[in-house]
């Protein structure tokens, strides 16, 4: 099985969804940290590189980074129908349910590598503003990027790394849910559609009190709040499972 991880990790490589995600994320921090506005739009002015990768994650994950994990989960799938690849590989030596396993963990380790993209991005963007400790804040711990004192470079980095971290937690039931779509639909742009839209009606039954702890959309900034992690952290796991469990029951039922 580890060799079909691995041959499933070198098609991911080759997917255009994923070479265009991991141009973007790396992109991002570097073109908001020459963005002439932050000081009239967000009152923010950098006075440490460590402040970058925050702004980056910050304002990828409002809508750019969820929607790169649909895309390229449902892509997982759908380049195999579209090129119609699906039915030779379903002749190999391997499970339907072990087939969508892979292709789940595929699809699982790619909001990671999203984000180490942007990241990396925003290591490099920061290094004209210097890394070593200020007054101030991230932008992902205690007072924002005011901060509430003096922050020494570790306790930076353990800031960055937690949210960057959970960030990458909150988007896995995403990228299971797109590959669940993708089953039901064998299509690529119908699974990534279907997706944001879920995510998007999730956001809106926030009028519905009772239901807003179990929505997964209510921990999408979980990374602003590590204080939450446990319960968050279970509930997208939750998610992430069940729809990958779905998946894969779809899958073995499905006729391609």
């Amino acid at each position: 099985m580890r060799r079909f991880v691995v041959w499933e990790l070198g098609k991911l490589a080759h997917l255009r969804s994923v070479r265009l995600g991991l141009g973007a994320a790396l992109l991002l921090p570097i073109l908001w940290s020459l963005a002439p506005g932050l000081q009239q739009v967000y009152g923010l002015v950098l006075v440490s590189g460590w402040q970058v990768p925050a702004l980056a994650l910050l304002a990828g994950m409002e809508f750019l980074f969820p929607f790169l994990v649909a895309m390229t989960a449902a892509e997982v799938l759908g380049a195999e129908v579209s090129a119609g690849t699906l039915k030779p590989l379903l002749l190999r030596p391997l499970s339907r349910a072990h087939l969508i396993l892979v292709k789940l963990l595929v699809v699982l380790a790619y909001p990671f590598l999203l984000l180490a993209a942007s990241l990396a991005g925003g290591v490099l963007a920061g290094v004209p503003h210097g890394f070593a400790g200020f007054f101030g804040g991230t932008g992902l711990g205690p007072g924002g990027f005011a901060g509430v004192g003096f922050l020494t470079p570790a306790a930076a980095f353990t800031e960055i790394l937690r949210a960057y971290l959970l960030a990458g937690a909150t988007l896995l039931p995403i990228g299971a849910l797109a590959l669940l779509f993708a089953v039901v639909f064998l299509s690529t742009t119908a699974a990534a559609l279907s997706t944001v839209a879920t995510v998007l009606l999730m956001r809106m039954l926030v009028v519905f009190p009772a239901l807003t702890p179990l929505l997964l959309t209510t921990y999408l900034d979980l990374y602003l709040r590590p204080e939450d992690w446990g319960l968050g952290v279970s509930l997208l796991l939750i998610y992430t499972i069940g729809f990958g469990l779905l998946a894969v029951f779809f899958f073995e039922r499905k006729d391609v």
